[in-house]
C-alpha cells in the first residue's frame, strides 16, 4: 500500500453540527434497526443519500474496501444531508460519499467559493477534529444549463455567456428555488446578464418532466444535472460556464476521523483517483436507465473495470 497521501480537509463538527439523539428520541434515529458499527465490531458502514447516484458510489467505497482486505458494509438510502451527518456524528455510520460545493454550502451558509479549488480550500478553513473530507474526484454533479441541438443552432449558443445575449426571448425552466438561490436566478443575472423571458418552476430536479418541457419547446433552456442521462439519450447541449456561477461539486468521501484508518483513506483515495464524472453518468444510466441494474450490480462493474477486485468483492447491504 503507498503512502498516506496527506491531503485530508477537515470539517468542523460544530459547524456541521445537529442535535444529538437522546434516549427519549430514539424513534427518530432512521438508522436504529439494530445495526451496529464503532471499533468493537470491526466493519466500516457505508452510508448514503437517498437517490441512486449516491447509493451506487456507497457500494463503490465499500466493494473497494472490501477488496482491500478492510470489512465493510452498506447502509443506503438514509436521507438527505441533514439526517446523514446526523448518523455520521452519532457513530450510526463511519463514511458516506459527498458533493463538494453542497457540504460546504451545508457547512457555511455564506460561503461563495465556486471553483473546485475554491471550494476545497474554504473546507479546509473548517479544520477540526471529528469528521472530515479526503482526497475529492475528478467527477463531479453539478447543476448545469442544457438546450436542445435545435436551439443551440438558433441561437448560436455555446455557453451561458451566448444565451445571456438572448435571454429575454426564452423560457427557462429551473427548481422553484432557483428564483431566490445564489446560483439561480441572481447568479445567471450577475455573471451573465441573464434574464429570462420567463421563468418556469419545475419541481422535478432537472428530470423528466423537465426535459420533456425542454423537448416540447415550452421552455428553451433548462437546469438539468451534469450527470443526467436524460443530457445524452436526447443528444441536449451543456452550456460552458466560463464565469462559474454553478459551484463545483466533486465527489468526496465525508468520514469520521476516529473510524477510518490510513489503509482505508489509502483506498478511498484511490477511488477518487479513478472516478471520472464519464464514469458517473454511465452508471447513472445503468441503474436509472432501461437497464435497471441495482447499485451494487454497477458498482461491482465498475470496481472490475479499475483494478479494484482482488482479494474482495462489492459488500452485502444492511439495507
Amino acid at each position: 500500500m503507498r503512502a498516506v497521501p496527506e491531503r485530508w480537509v477537515a470539517v468542523t463538527a460544530g459547524t456541521l453540527s445537529v442535535l444529538a439523539l437522546t434516549a427519549c428520541g430514539a424513534t427518530s434515529n432512521p438508522l436504529d434497526n439494530g445495526g451496529t458499527s464503532g471499533p468493537e465490531n470491526g466493519s466500516l458502514v457505508v452510508g448514503s443519500a437517498n437517490f441512486p447516484e449516491n447509493e451506487t458510489l456507497a457500494e463503490i467505497y465499500a466493494g473497494a474496501l472490501n477488496a482491500a482486505g478492510i470489512p465493510a458494509t452498506t447502509r443506503l438510502s438514509i436521507g438527505s444531508r441533514e439526517v446523514y451527518v446526523r448518523a455520521l456524528q452519532d457513530g450510526s455510520i463511519d463514511l458516506v460519499p459527498d458533493y463538494s460545493g453542497n457540504l460546504l454550502r451545508y457547512a457555511d451558509s455564506d460561503a461563495t467559493a465556486v471553483s473546485a479549488e475554491d471550494v476545497m480550500q474554504a473546507l479546509s478553513a473548517e479544520l477540526s477534529a471529528g469528521l472530515a473530507v479526503l482526497e475529492p474526484a475528478a467527477a463531479e454533479n453539478k447543476n448545469s444549463i442544457v438546450v436542445t441541438q435545435a436551439t443551440a443552432e438558433e441561437y448560436g449558443l455555446k455557453s451561458l455567456t451566448d444565451l445571456g445575449k438572448v435571454c429575454d426571448r426564452i423560457a427557462l425552466g429551473m427548481p422553484p428555488e432557483a428564483e431566490e438561490r445564489p446560483q439561480g436566478l441572481p447568479g445567471l443575472k450577475a455573471a451573465y446578464g441573464c434574464v429570462p423571458q420567463e421563468f418556469v418552476p419545475i419541481n422535478d430536479s432537472g428530470g423528466p418532466v423537465t426535459v420533456n418541457a425542454l423537448l416540447e419547446d415550452k421552455i428553451q433552456a433548462a437546469n438539468v444535472f451534469s450527470t443526467s442521462p436524460l443530457i445524452a439519450t436526447h443528444n441536449l447541449i451543456t452550456l460552458e460556464d466560463p464565469k462559474d456561477n454553478f459551484a463545483a461539486q466533486q465527489v468526496v468521501p465525508l468520514v469520521r476521523e476516529d473510524r477510518v484508518d490510513a489503509e482505508a483513506v489509502e483506498v478511498l483515495n484511490e477511488v477518487s483517483r479513478e472516478l471520472t464524472t464519464e464514469d458517473l453518468i454511465e452508471l447513472n444510466e445503468e441503474v436509472s436507465g432501461d437497464a435497471k441494474r441495482s447499485a451494487r450490480d454497477a458498482a461491482a462493474s465498475w470496481l472490475e473495470d479499475n483494478g479494484f477486485t482482488a482479494g474482495g468483492t462489492v459488500s452485502q447491504s444492511q439495507g
